[in-house]
């Protein structure tokens, strides 16, 4: 099941107290302070796990807490430390707070971040202890942890975003050039969810494909599936715009689909892209005219079914693909190096 929003309710735990004690033993008369510190409590910690692709596992853990600080006890005993909530989260997870602010954006494969940190352990009496003070009769208790209510987003992370209206072969693209199986039917809306499949596309070369459910007009405010999946193009590398070759109007459906990117984010129509006619074993022959010939981008007539032009098309992705990588690679670099 995929799962790409939740809202959960996070708590790190209580410090222990400090404990007040007197040492007491056989012939030692006066023994002094001995009450040890209490624990600190458990924080709460996101961790990027690669393993997972989707937030099913807090679909009904809605309430995560750490583990509280033990008391400080006599004899100098500090109390254990409090057990930490360990939240894994795919990576591309944002962590939004209850007014919608990002908290904090997990990209990186194996990162960490400390979100809550657990209450501090109280001191015990044996810390008051002073050459004028010499039986402090002063334990601290333990500081109280934190609560806080996060809602957490998942943008998929991909290489290659398809983009299309329903129905126009986008699923199938996906099952033919990878080994994901996405649901196909003959009706609108058979991808109800994201989908993502690797594509070879040399001996030692690769990149992730996803597969987004198709977009209908007015779909940046609301409608159809609306901005509930439109937010995942936006970690795309590149775009992959999906026409039927046999539509009426491919031109008015391309404006459409962008008119619909620019409305949930301007930035989308900065992102490159290719265009990708779909369904060609359909016509009974070849297209006189190419509706979008005046734009200065790729476009392929592509058929799942018969294979045609898939071969082309999926090279010049993996060679756009692989320069796009190289860039932001060398914009880390020589920014690291400042």
């Amino acid at each position: 099941m995929f799962v790409d929003e939740v809202e959960i309710k996070l708590g790190s735990g209580a410090g222990g107290d400090g404990c007040m004690s007197f040492r007491r033993e056989k012939y030692v008369p006066r023994g002094g302070p001995d009450g040890g510190d209490g624990g600190d409590g458990g924080s709460v910690v996101f961790q990027v796990d690669t393993n997972l692709a989707t937030l099913v596992d807090y679909r009904h853990q809605t309430h995560i807490t750490a583990g509280r600080g033990v008391h400080g006890k006599g004899k100098d005993m500090t109390g254990a430390r409090g057990r930490d909530a360990i939240v894994r989260v795919p990576p591309g997870t944002i962590v939004r707070s209850e007014g919608g602010e990002i908290v904090a954006d997990l990209v990186d494969p194996d990162s960490t971040l400390v979100l809550l940190k657990g209450g501090r352990g109280g001191r015990g009496n044996a810390r008051f202890a002073t050459s004028r003070q010499q039986a402090p009769r002063r334990a601290d208790p333990g500081e109280p942890g934190t609560q806080m209510t996060v809602r957490l987003e998942l943008s998929l992370l991909a290489d290659v975003g398809l983009v299309g209206f329903p129905n126009a072969g986008k699923s199938t693209l996906l099952s033919r050039l990878s080994a994901a199986r996405p649901k196909i039917a003959n009706y609108p809306f058979t991808t109800m969810s994201p989908n993502l499949g690797i594509v070879q596309w040399a001996e030692y070369e690769s990149f992730v494909l996803a597969d987004l459910p198709g977009l209908i007009e007015g779909a940046h405010t609301g409608k159809g599936l609306g901005t509930r999946f439109l937010r995942h193009i936006e970690r795309t590398r590149t775009l992959l715009f999906t026409l039927e070759c046999v539509s009426d109007d491919p031109r008015a459906e391309f404006e459409t689909l962008r008119e619909e990117l620019g409305g949930f984010d301007p930035g989308l129509l900065t992102k490159p892209y290719a265009i990708a006619y779909t369904k060609a074993d359909l016509l009974s022959q070849d297209p006189a005219t190419d509706p979008l010939e005046d734009l200065a981008v790729p476009r392929f007539l592509v058929s799942a079914v018969s294979g045609r032009g898939l071969k082309e098309m999926v090279a010049y992705l993996g060679t756009e693909v692989k320069q796009i990588r190289e860039t932001e690679i060398a914009d880390q670099e020589s920014t690291s190096s400042l």
